[in-house]
């Protein structure tokens, strides 16, 4: 009997049934049960009372312990007496719920099983609540429904002492109702995912130093079914976690090879993990526009599991492999109806709604999330040939998705890890791209951006070392006289030489130079383009003079390539200018670079960054002739017009900040500068971070303020906390770190000379 408490029953039973009463089979407990945070969730949704929701579906993806939370809860449930009949119905088909019915109806009402759709029914009539009946307390568990629509007509009714618990990786909206309510199962924590390990292992007399088992755990996505199979794969092959770690590591080794053969599966499982997603790939590719979500999940499979932005998976790159590859389409879905955007997003809800992918839309940068292991899962079922063109076409669409000016530094960053993320899963198809398509070859423009794109985000570090390795794999796949080996050696010089080794990108430059003369000719554009480069640097490391007679020559000849009008001949002009004012010649700088810019403001329009690193260099360039208010002036407008087109993130926004700052200083607003400088340092710890060489310049430039404020004291004292960063970032011999070193002698000089200065009160 019921007193208002989790299960119910209706109608007078036959005489041979003896209560409680159980029809079905519930699975065993595994061996290593966690009574995890969901358990507690469970137990919390289904608690007795007015406002309890009489029916609650499980969903997850497959893998993550649904059926063990379920039926851990029926056995609590029936071990604590709140259960007069529990049915437990793997509800794979429409056909299996209505048999179970059937089975439930014969045990209880002595149903005729000769026709089960009428015993079915009966039993579902026989649970309606009914006036004036004896009321018995029922639980219901319908295990791994794989479609909504066979539960259609077959839910058992809601009352107030039955009770219906449903295990399903679906998420539709038909799975909802006023009556049903969505209980989310996700993966272990960290924390449960080596508590699992560590007990799993004590269960076979083996253990695991603690920093492996985590790793381990992090390595299969803390997903309850892989630790379970990746314990019992370890056992049967005698292997520790370091050493199953390493397989796991393996690319060349598909998930299949790393788990239990279908005999050696641990807890009663019927299938590994790597075949835990089939069935619902097969379901989400043929849910509308049909042919669709396994190509989709392909595409995902290349990329970044953590966070995959919106543009990427439903631009022209993507639609374009979606619509080479469909197959099974619907009769109705001719070869003339090209995939459009709108299928794209529809083939995302699909395996949104399988539980496949988490698709948030609402989250532009990371709009789509996948576990690692079913993605890996999708790329071992991929041939090799397939696996290579589902590469190119991520890293094609990853390209056409990146901005050309990067304004927002989320997306930027976002972008970048799924370019790692594709790098990590295969980038030989990056690198001999003529083996999809003859008419590329080389290296795919995508790692080029991501190198470009770290640089500017202030990981120059990251920058040099990812066009390292770029180059000398170019160089292995395509010959070093290639001209994307060449353009690989170019950025890294470049590089090379913004992370303040002036000499050395210089020295990389005149090798690069002499290589591409000797490949390309002498007048090769490419080979013009170096050059210039190496006269910057040269110019940057003190050899002003000879820049200025190098940029002239070149300038005649890349004029009469390119024409007047080019952008690297207008950058060209700008560079002899600015080496005219290094030379001594503010004046003449000034009057070079008024002219380029009327030529940048016909060319090229006010908004163009060409243009406005010209009014920023004009600006410059004044001040130090003697105008330093209008510099300031002049600097303002510029910070203003690079927020609004640039972006206040863009590293050539934060200059022109810096370029403000530094002319406000000059022009003895200290106080000014200061307030400008500490915004903008702010603003740098949070784009670049703290050991870019564009932070240190700030916070240099703030001691520096510091002292001439009237506390040298204090100037010393910040200039010495720099010293120490250098040293650890840039090493001894760094140009900045020397300059450092001597602004914190001067510093402490002039703190002695001027014993009454104030002492700083950091």
């Amino acid at each position: 009997m019921a007193d208002g408490g989790q299960v119910a029953y209706y109608a007078a039973p036959r005489p041979a049934v003896t209560w409680p009463h159980q029809v079905g089979v519930l699975p065993r407990q595994a061996d290593c049960f966690q009574d995890r945070a969901g358990a507690e969730q469970l137990a919390q949704a289904v608690t007795r009372g007015s406002t309890a929701v009489p029916c609650q579906v499980l969903v997850g993806m497959g893998g993550v312990g649904k059926t063990q939370l379920a039926a851990h809860h029926a056995r609590q449930a029936w071990a604590e007496g709140g259960v007069d009949l529990l049915v437990w119905i793997s509800a794979t088909t429409r056909e299996a719920v209505i048999s179970a019915y059937a089975q439930a109806a014969a045990e209880v009402l002595g149903a005729d099983l000769a026709d089960a759709e009428r015993a079915a029914r009966a039993f579902l009539a026989w649970l309606e609540p009914k006036p004036g009946t004896t009321q018995w307390r029922w639980l219901i568990v319908l295990d791994d429904v794989a479609d909504p629509a066979d539960l259609r007509g077959l839910w058992p009714p809601a009352g107030p002492h039955g009770r219906t618990l449903v295990t399903t990786r679906r998420r539709d909206a038909a799975l909802t109702g006023d009556h049903r309510r969505l209980v989310s199962v996700g993966l272990f924590s960290p924390d449960e995912a080596i508590a699992y390990l560590t007990t799993a292992l004590a269960f076979h007399g083996r253990q695991g130093p603690p920093d492996q088992l985590a790793a381990l755990a992090a390595d299969l996505g803390h997903l309850p079914l892989a630790l379970s199979q990746a314990v019992a794969y370890l056992i049967d092959a005698n292997l520790d976690c370091a050493a199953y770690r390493a397989r796991l590591a393996d690319r060349t080794c598909t998930l299949t090879a790393l788990l239990p053969d279908p005999s050696g599966l641990p807890d009663d499982q019927a299938t590994s993990t790597a075949a835990a997603w089939s069935l619902s790939i097969d379901r989400a590719d043929r849910i509308p526009p049909r042919g669709l979500a396994r190509l989709m999940l392909q595409l995902v499979a290349m990329l970044d599991p953590h966070g995959i932005p919106a543009g990427v998976l439903a631009g022209p790159p993507a639609l374009a492999y979606l619509d080479e590859f469909r197959i099974g389409a619907s009769p109705e879905q001719t070869h003339t109806q090209q995939v459009t955007e709108q299928d794209a997003i529809r083939a995302l809800r699909a395996l949104h709604r399988l539980n496949l992918i988490e698709h948030s839309p609402n989250v532009p940068h990371r709009a789509v999330q996948v576990h690692q292991l079913i993605q890996r899962a999708a790329r071992d079922a991929m041939t090799d040939t397939d696996r290579h063109v589902a590469v190119v076409f991520s890293a094609t669409a990853l390209t056409a998705a990146w901005p050309e000016t990067e304004r927002d530094a989320t997306l930027a960053q976002a972008l970048r890890a799924n370019a790692e993320a594709l790098i990590r899963h295969d980038e030989g198809p990056l690198y001999r791209l003529g083996d999809f398509d003859d008419e590329l070859d080389g290296v795919h423009p995508v790692l080029f951006r991501t190198g470009e794109s770290l640089g500017k985000a202030g990981q120059i570090d990251a920058a040099m070392k990812h066009l390292q390795h770029v180059l000398d794999t170019a160089c292995a796949h395509l010959g070093r006289d290639h001209p994307d080996t060449l353009h690989a050696a170019h950025d890294l010089a470049h590089w090379l030489g913004e992370s303040g080794d002036f000499a050395g990108a210089a020295t990389a430059y005149k090798r690069l130079l002499q290589q591409e003369t000797r490949a390309l000719g002498r007048k090769h554009t490419t080979v013009l383009d170096t050059g210039v480069s190496l006269t910057y640097w040269r110019m940057k490391s003190g050899d002003v003079v000879s820049a200025v007679s190098t940029y002239r020559r070149v300038l005649k000849q890349m004029t009469k390539v390119r024409g007047p009008n080019h952008p690297h001949v207008l950058n060209l002009r700008h560079n002899l200018a600015w080496c005219q004012g290094e030379a001594g010649d503010a004046v003449g700088a000034a009057a070079a670079l008024e002219e380029l810019l009327e030529q940048e403001l016909q060319v090229l329009g006010c908004g163009d960054p060409l243009t406005l690193n010209t009014l920023g260099a004009l600006a410059h360039w004044r001040g130090e002739a003697g105008d330093h208010a209008g510099a300031v002036a002049a600097l303002e407008s510029v910070v203003e017009q690079k927020l609004r087109v640039m972006g206040p993130e863009h590293p050539d926004t934060l200059s022109a900040r810096h370029g403000l700052g530094r002319w406000r200083a000059i022009a003895g607003d200290i106080a000014g500068a200061t307030a400008d400088l500490e915004n903008l340092l702010v603003d740098r710890l949070r784009v670049l971070g703290p050991d870019h060489p564009h932070t240190f310049a700030t916070r240099s430039n703030l001691a520096n303020l510091r002292g001439r404020a009237g506390d040298p004291a204090g100037a010393a004292e910040a200039t010495a906390e720099l010293l120490g960063q250098m040293l650890r970032v840039l090493g001894t011999d760094h140009p900045h770190t020397i300059r450092t070193r001597n602004n914190l002698a001067y510093w402490r000089t002039k703190a002695v000379q001027d014993p009454t200065a104030h002492q700083s009160t950091d």
